[in-house]
């Protein structure tokens, strides 16, 4: 399928719905939407929002799980030119008001368990329209515009705001990142050569407020394949599923690998139809990448970039399995550079923050001039680039290593610690099955290292025990303080490991 250079992708299901009506489009549960009633539906969408005075330009917020009812109205959205803002159910009640506030969201469409952390929040009157057809509000298909009413045309420019994603939805002030439908568009042109297409299967399982989520979701959509919904992750449904529908593609964070690959039956489903998967949003380890590879047919695909855009590297694991330790390289027409702390650029081989530009940039933050300057970094021609946060460095092949977050990084008596060296050394334990490192104040060093550990199924051993162990394998500036034993870290819902957390567990 030939692609355009821009292109609407609510328009895309148009032209989807007038060549294969009865093709399957959306999959959830016993539920299945065609392309021709997904067309439909999405009319319905954007003439209410018309209905109720909302122009391009204009914002709903989304607060709800994933589902066919929630795909169906942000497609729409986009067909009327509104502007969506997902966000994540688990966010406070202040959170998820601040945002709904942030983005001047004209509509708020919930379900039940999001109405219920809602309860007595002050949103200023919004109206709410829920998924669901639970009755805290009204129910979609009441508030939907009649079958068969179709929208008046939307002028939608490739600039024009596509969905504002918000970086930061569980503590301190969210950032909403705006994104062009020029950005999405240049998205889905990324990922033309990896099988999409009308015979495609996407199964996702990582939720639709997340950008991981939706930079397949679109592309698998506006090739005209068939997503599959699995709206709460659970490794033995995923694998059925995966069976069930044949499905080729899919996104998955690198926990959702770990989880699926340790179930006793893995290797007993049929997996033969996978022709690419994808991973995002967190480190993933060479081991697992390796195990992914060789029990899991198709190829393994990793992609590093942020959701304000800016610089994207792909890994296809596949083809370098000597390259497994890094992210890979810049994609075609992206531009990834290193600098330091006065923002100066780096030489080949030095270390420092990554920071990218590519044809798919967030127009900035929304309302916030301040934080979208802090974001950018400019060369000395002017060019435009993305800070990422990231600390990394180029191999003598142009691939890129990832030595941790800036805000990550533990200086300790005038020393830089990288906590994922001492995480990846506490995973060469055999008891160990996940770490995690974080700073702690020390009055003596300024800040000193404390680790978090998850360990194996039925594997025994101490704190002191391993942190004994790993002190005798590490230099005298990167030893703990610390260690404690979880049974699991904690994580957002698309599997990043909240170390804000971890920071406020009692030494």
């Amino acid at each position: 399928m030939e692609l355009a250079n821009f292109a609407n992708i609510a328009d895309q299901v148009r032209r989807h719905a007038a060549g294969a009506p009865r093709r399957r489009a959306l999959i959830e549960g016993e539920h299945e939407l065609d392309y021709g009633a997904l067309d439909l539906l999405m009319d319905r969408v954007a003439a209410a929002l018309q209905r109720d005075g909302l122009q391009v330009g204009d914002a709903i917020a989304v607060n709800a799980a994933m589902s066919i009812d929630y795909a169906a109205v942000f497609l729409g959205a986009l067909r009327a030119g509104v502007v969506v803002a997902p966000l994540a159910p688990g966010s406070t009640p202040q959170s998820l008001a601040r945002m709904v506030s942030d983005a001047q969201a004209k509509l708020l469409f919930i379900d039940a368990a999001s109405e219920a952390v809602l309860a007595g929040t002050d949103l200023g009157g919004i109206t709410r329209v829920t998924l669901d057809g639970s009755a805290s509000a009204r129910a979609l298909y009441d508030w939907l515009a009649p079958a068969g009413q179709r929208p008046m045309p939307a002028a939608v420019e490739p600039l024009s705001p596509f969905n504002i994603i918000y970086s930061s939805g569980t503590t301190g002030q969210p950032k909403g990142i705006v994104q062009s439908h020029a950005m999405r568009w240049a998205q889905v042109r990324r990922f033309k050569d990896y099988q999409f297409g009308p015979d495609a299967v996407t199964l996702l399982s990582t939720p639709l407020y997340s950008n991981t989520t939706l930079v397949v979701f679109f592309p698998a959509i506006a090739f005209g394949g068939t997503v599959a919904l699995l709206p709460k992750f659970n490794a033995l449904a995923y694998l059925q599923l995966a069976q069930q529908h044949h499905a080729s593609h899919s996104m998955l964070v690198p926990v959702q690998y770990q989880r699926l690959l340790a179930r006793p039956e893995f290797d007993a489903f049929d997996l033969s139809s996978f022709q690419v998967k994808f991973s995002t949003s967190a480190p993933f380890p060479a081991e697992l990448k390796a195990d992914v590879l060789q029990r899991w047919p198709g190829a393994l695909i990793e992609l590093y970039g942020m959701t304000e855009g800016g610089g994207t590297c792909i890994l296809d694991a596949r083809q370098h399995l000597t390259k497994l330790h890094t992210v890979g390289q810049p994609a075609e027409g992206h531009d990834i550079r290193l600098i330091d702390e006065d923002g100066v650029e780096m030489p080949q081989g030095a270390t420092g923050e990554v920071v990218g530009h590519s044809p798919g940039m967030m127009t900035g933050y929304h309302r916030q001039p301040d934080k979208t300057r802090e974001a950018e970094w400019f060369d000395t021609t002017g060019k435009r680039f993305i800070r990422t946060g990231d600390i990394g460095c180029f191999d003598e092949d142009g691939f890129l290593v990832l030595m941790d977050r800036k805000k990550d990084v533990i200086i300790s008596g005038g020393f830089n610690i990288y906590p994922s060296d001492l995480e990846a050394a506490l995973c060469g334990h055999p008891a160990v099955s996940e770490a995690a490192v974080v700073g702690m104040p020390s009055e003596q060093w300024g800040e000193t290292p404390a680790a978090f550990v998850v360990l194996k199924p039925d594997a025994s051993t101490s704190s002191d025990e391993l942190l004994q162990w790993v002190n005798q394998r590490v230099s005298k500036i990167q030893r703990l303080s610390q260690l404690h034993i979880l049974d699991d870290l904690p994580r957002s819902a698309i599997g990043k490991v909240l170390k804000r957390e971890l920071r406020q567990v009692p030494s």
